[in-house]
């Protein structure tokens, strides 16, 4: 994947270009710039025990990468799969402050189509801009 070139210079200065990807239940990839998820992964690592399957989720699936001088990242064949970026999909990256997530454009697609369908939710009804 390509890291468009408006992100690259950040990652570059936050994180010398070492980034961490791993899964997300939602079906898209988190990728966070090195100190960023080391700092995440310290805090789910203290998770209860109760929910070891969701640590397992976010810290077994990490994988510790690097952005090429080109701003290219290599997804392991694992994550791509969990994914569904396979083959010619067309990949969205979408800025979330501390993170990014990694979407296949179709499932990024549905899944906000299905979240706007389901409504504002009550904690959000007093939230406005």
């Amino acid at each position: 994947m390509i890291v468009p070139s408006k992100h690259r210079d950040v990652l570059n200065l936050q994180s010398e270009g070492r980034l961490t990807l791993t899964r997300h239940p939602d079906g898209c990839l988190l990728m966070f710039p090195r100190p960023v998820w080391e700092t995440a992964r310290g805090e789910i690592a203290k998770w209860p025990i109760s929910v070891k399957h969701w640590q397992r989720i976010f810290l077994g699936n990490a994988s510790d990468v690097e952005m090429d001088g080109a701003g290219r990242v290599l997804i392991s064949p694992e994550l791509r799969h969990a994914t569904k970026l396979e083959g010619d999909s067309k990949v969205m990256l979408l800025g979330m402050g501390s993170h990014f997530e990694i979407w296949e454009a179709d499932a990024h697609e549905q899944n906000e189509a299905a979240t706007i369908a389901g409504g504002f939710p009550e904690e959000l009804k007093q939230f406005s801009f």
